[in-house]
């Protein structure tokens, strides 16, 4: 009993020792003490290096300036003040790390006051000082592009007068409140901070005040708790800026700010209204996994560089109205629940959209921009994965009768889809390749023996699925994924199939934009009537020099070819102007024009012509009515009956407007519309010249319904009867 008992007693001993003398410990390493006037005089003099500054230590302190303790707050100010702006080589810092700060903190008057004009500058501060002032001059010269500043500070620096000077709160020193509490409002309006300011994961509960601001060194608010309405509007951050996970529960207001360079938000929060108009992003601008809750407002802002918005999340109104983007905006992933406003917003060149992955209902949301603009911005880098957003979008604009911008989405779609017909034809099929296809193409012996293993097996679905294969790295992956596919295999039929399908595309894109594109329409019959009425002109007026010359009158020759460099000129420019591949667009129509027209052309020419009326028209025009007429079932030559040879006078060679005429029969063939009803005479008539009219008619019936096609796509109205619900 007596051993059970000792044993009892020591447990009871080691518990005592385990559980109870280690919480005093604790609880002193923790617990934040009431800052006295006599605690602050000794921190005061004995500063200690935090983060390469001397810096007043007020680390875990309870720092009481309410009304109230007037008395202590005043002394405060005053004692901190001093020593703050005491002019050395190295300036003192404040840290005031996970302290509570009751009432309100006026940090703004704990800076050095000083007049901003040149000759008070270099009296105060020393040369790097008035370096990091100087930078400040220069961002105020640089705003003047886009109106003139409104900031008390800028409008002294732009001026020479020292009475038009304003004074500034200068804080020489580091700002350090890494997860402070300030229970009252914090107010650093007009202040000038020299060096960083540190406020990683601290807590307002109160309203804060940063307007016109500067921070000449790095600024983290990371982790950072708004509680009340938060105001940085007007300031300038001169370098990188961190609000990555900041939580702004209240208002934030960034409106006038300039960023000049990056800005970080990444994973914060907007409970309520965000503003950043007029804002200068000259870094980029990181609001990757953000979530507004409220309306976030970029009105007139300036991008000059990239504005991620990687899986943001827009719950209400996102405004972007008059802003400029020199760099794309990246909005993969981002989720648009209600409204983006992008109206009479300026893209350069290189500014894209980029909207892959986003998600966006045309039901309950909506885009807006400024027609026939916004469409042409929006890109996606494959159709696999946005088939869904490109369709949503593309009925998006429908809805809002964006007919242009609707037709540019679905252009869009249809040129990746074109891309993915091309790598299905041509790629190489890991799920078909030879070994030594494989092996020529990069992969080693040891992974193509893999490869064949897997695909017996099963075929592939995806490339991705090679880096399963233990062999296989990330770097042969990436250098060989534009070369291979994973697709079933393709049998002969499947694969004539795909061509004609990848053919019919292309001809489609090249010929009218995939039927988005009238005026590329309008062009490229254009090129195909003034072509053909040149060709018309030259085998019916140029016949031969021997022994009796049949040739055109040296007038009609000029006046024909005049009104070619005209016409073709006026068809090249809508073509280079509408077509997305201008130079492929021209190719195809050398394709179709030139071969088969220029074969039939050289053989006439070489065998000669030996038949009667050698000098009447080969064209004849009817000669009882002359108006305009859409000649819908008409053909390019006469019937055989004596009638219509009676009805069907030859063209008059001796008339000076007689070139028009051959224009006037390419028109008809072409688009079965003209001044009159020109055809081909049905006797005497060389069978060569026949074969050239019915194959522009041929060509013709394939125009007739791409431009049909066409205009029932970029029509508003027909449009809207085709394809709104």
């Amino acid at each position: 009993m007596i051993s059970k008992s000792a044993f009892i007693w020591f447990i009871c001993i080691c518990a005592i020792v385990i559980f109870l003398f280690p919480i005093p410990t604790f609880a002193v390493q923790n617990e934040q003490i009431n800052l006295t006037w006599e605690l602050l005089q000794e921190r005061v003099k004995s500063p200690i290096l935090r983060e390469g500054n001397l810096t007043v230590d007020l680390r875990k302190m309870v720092i009481d300036l309410r009304p109230e303790n007037a008395i202590f707050r005043d002394n405060f100010y005053q004692l901190l003040r001093k020593e703050l702006q005491k002019t050395g080589a190295k300036a003192l810092g404040l840290d005031l790390s996970n302290s509570v700060i009751e009432g309100d903190f006026s940090g703004s008057d704990l800076g050095l006051r000083t007049p901003l004009y040149a000759q008070g500058i270099a009296q105060i501060f020393t040369p790097m000082e008035q370096e990091q002032l100087e930078s400040l001059r220069s961002v105020c010269l640089q705003s003047l592009a886009v109106a003139f500043p409104n900031a008390k500070d800028c409008k002294s620096l732009l001026s020479n007068q020292s009475n038009n000077s304003s004074n500034i709160a200068v804080f020489r020193g580091a700002l350090i409140m890494v997860e402070s509490r300030f229970n009252g409002e914090v107010k650093f309006p007009n202040t000038f901070f020299l060096q960083s300011v540190n406020a990683q994961g601290a807590n307002f509960l109160k309203p804060t005040n940063w307007d016109e601001s500067r921070f000449g060194r790095t600024v983290s608010f990371s982790g950072a708790i708004f509680h009340a309405p938060s105001s940085f509007q007007g300031s300038i951050f001169f370098e990188k800026s961190n609000f990555q996970n900041s939580k702004f529960l209240d208002s934030a207001n960034f409106q006038g700010d300039v960023f000049c360079n990056d800005a970080k938000f990444t994973q914060g929060k907007f409970q309520q209204l965000a503003k950043f108009n007029s804002s200068s992003w000259q870094g980029k601008a990181n609001f990757s996994s953000v979530i507004f809750n409220n309306q976030v407002q970029f009105n007139k802002a300036n991008f000059y560089q990239f504005l991620l918005m990687k899986d943001a999340v827009f719950k209400q109104v996102l405004i972007f109205r008059e802003s400029e983007f020199n760099q794309s905006v990246d909005l993969q992933g981002a989720s648009i629940l209600n409204q983006a406003d992008f109206s009479d917003v300026k893209f350069a060149e290189t500014a894209f959209l980029n909207v892959p992955g986003l998600v966006f209902n045309s039901n309950q949301a909506k885009i807006l921009g400024n027609v026939g603009e916004i469409g042409k911005k929006m890109i996606v880098p494959t159709l696999r994965g946005n088939q869904t957003i490109l369709r949503n979008l593309s009925q998006n604009f429908r809805l809002q009768q964006q007919v242009s911008d609707a037709n540019q989405l679905e252009y869009t779609k249809q040129r990746l889809r074109l891309i993915e017909l091309s790598n299905q034809l041509v790629a190489v099929n890991i799920n078909t390749a030879s070994v030594n296809r494989l092996i020529n193409l990069g992969f080693s012996a040891t992974q193509v023996t893999e490869i064949i293993q897997i695909r017996k097996i099963k075929h592939f679905r995806n490339i991705s699925e090679l880096l399963v294969l233990p062999d296989v790295d990330l770097e042969i992956y990436n250098q060989l994924s534009d070369k291979i596919i994973a697709i079933e295999p393709l049998v002969l039929s499947g694969w004539l199939v795909k061509s004609l399908s990848w053919l019919l595309l292309s001809l489609l894109l090249l010929l009218s934009g995939y039927g988005t594109n009238f005026w590329l329409v309008f062009g490229v019959g254009g090129v195909v009537i003034s072509c053909f009425g040149v060709l018309f002109w030259l085998v019916d007026r140029y016949r031969r020099l021997s022994p009796v010359p049949i040739i055109p009158r040296y007038y009609e020759t000029i006046c024909i070819l005049f009104s070619f460099t005209c016409l073709i000129s006026g068809s090249l420019l809508a073509i280079f102007r509408n077509s997305g591949s201008p130079w492929l667009t021209l190719l195809c129509l050398f394709i179709i024009i030139f071969p088969i027209p220029g074969m039939l052309v050289w053989r006439l020419y070489q065998q000669g012509r030996y038949h009667d009326l050698m000098d009447i028209s080969y064209l004849t025009e009817d000669g009882t009515l002359r108006q305009l007429r859409l000649l819908i079932g008409r053909l390019p030559v006469i019937p055989r009956n004596p009638s219509f040879r009676e009805r069907y006078m030859p063209l008059l060679w001796d008339r000076r407007w007689n070139w028009l005429n051959y224009y006037d029969f390419s028109l008809n063939n072409l688009v079965r519309l003209g001044f009159n009803d020109i055809r081909l005479r049905d006797e005497h008539l060389p069978g060569i010249i026949s074969t050239l009219a019915w194959y522009q008619w041929s060509l013709g019936l394939l125009y007739i319904i791409l431009a049909g096609w066409t205009l029932s796509r970029t029509i508003p109205g027909l449009n809207l009867l085709i394809y709104l619900k």
